[in-house]
């Protein structure tokens, strides 16, 4: 493997120490010890100073830790290893750091200072990894063309009659077959009057004629989460559908168009609330418009009326209004987008005007 990407990203980490005001960080996610290795980080931490560069795991992955030779390998408790550092202030992430192993480093090493390195939004890594570079986007394109050919082959696929699990089922069954290693995360695939709630759970619910199927799902490949949502009718759509259809619709385009790097996550969110509330169903659309993906399926930035922070060039953002009317029926579009200077790159390729089969 080759290190020389990784350890621009640790050279990159060290640079950051100053402005957190530490000497070393210590690193339990999952997600941020894959972005300095490559590997799954599961049951691994890592520990970053100056001077040191520690992976510490256990006899399970000493085999796979010697492939990642720009790390020196430890089976010594995570505490033993910071104590025997030079490093006096510590960081550690506040939003991945178990309370317990902080009352362990509290009680074993009451001779140094454990300092938290910012919050969910500014955490000192995702300060790196908001940021994706070349190989990253061309990773999550290649998860988002897969979950485009599965949304292509369940509309062949789709018949009134089924239930949603059958079709979330098939959905997955389609992008494991070509490609994935993994989902982003729970399918959504929900009908009828279900299609209001935002994170409904498909079950053996039939779906039926006169009916909005709502399918949000997505894939991992090579470590790298897509997104997408799309609202179908099954046999035919009434007029409030059509009309609800075309306000979200409307929202998520103008959102794409406008949607660009130094803008706040507030200002991107309102580029489709103002359309939806101008159309009076602003009370309907209460979740924000989108957010980061990466190693994970959530990351910063956020497309949310809560995020005052700037959108940066070559972040991942999804792009997802939304309006839900308890009892009726609901509508999402969404799509995933590089955000750069002057807009987006939209990476969803899946036609999103109204489809009726």
């Amino acid at each position: 493997m080759d290190s020389s990407k990784f350890e621009n990203r640790i050279d990159k980490l060290r640079a950051l120490f100053v402005k957190y005001k530490i000497d070393g960080l210590l690193i339990t996610k999952p997600a941020d010890v894959s972005y300095f290795t490559g590997t799954k980080g599961d049951d691994i931490s890592l520990w970053i100073s100056d001077n040191e560069k520690v992976l510490i795991t256990d006899f399970r992955y000493r085999e796979m830790a010697s492939v990642l030779n720009w790390f020196t390998y430890s089976e010594e408790p995570i505490t033993k290893v910071l104590s025997n550092s030079s490093s006096k202030r510590i960081g550690v992430s506040r939003n991945s750091l178990s309370l317990d192993l902080y009352l362990q480093l509290l009680d074993k090493l009451s001779e140094k200072e454990i300092v938290t390195t910012g919050d969910n939004e500014y955490d000192i890594v995702n300060d790196l990894r908001i940021i994706k570079d070349e190989e990253e986007i061309k990773l999550t394109k290649i998860a988002e063309d897969i979950g485009c050919a599965a949304f292509e082959h369940i509309l062949s696929y789709i018949k009134p009659g089924m239930s949603e699990k059958q079709v979330a089922l098939e959905l997955e069954y389609f992008m494991f077959k070509h490609g994935a290693e993994g989902l982003s995360f729970d399918t959504i695939c929900i009908s009828g009057v279900k299609s209001s709630m935002p994170h409904g759970v498909p079950d053996e619910k039939i779906i039926e004629t006169g009916e909005f199927l709502t399918m949000d799902y997505g894939c991992v490949y090579k470590g790298y989460h897509s997104d997408m949502t799309r609202t179908i009718a099954i046999g035919s759509a009434n007029e409030e559908m059509k009309n609800i259809y075309n306000i979200v619709l409307e929202a998520q385009k103008n959102a794409c168009a406008n949607v660009k790097a130094g803008l706040t996550g507030d200002v991107c969110h309102n580029f489709a609330l103002d359309i939806i509330a101008k159309a009076g169903y602003g009370e309907y659309f209460g979740h924000g418009l989108g957010h980061g993906t990466g190693l994970e399926i959530h990351e910063s930035p956020r497309l949310s009326p809560l995020y005052k922070g700037k959108i940066p060039v070559n972040s991942i953002v999804s792009i997802e209004p939304g309006i839900y009317l308890p009892g009726k029926f609901g509508v999402r579009i969404e799509d995933l987008a590089v955000v750069k200077e002057n807009g987006i790159i939209n990476l969803t390729n899946a036609n999103k005007e109204l489809i009726i089969i």
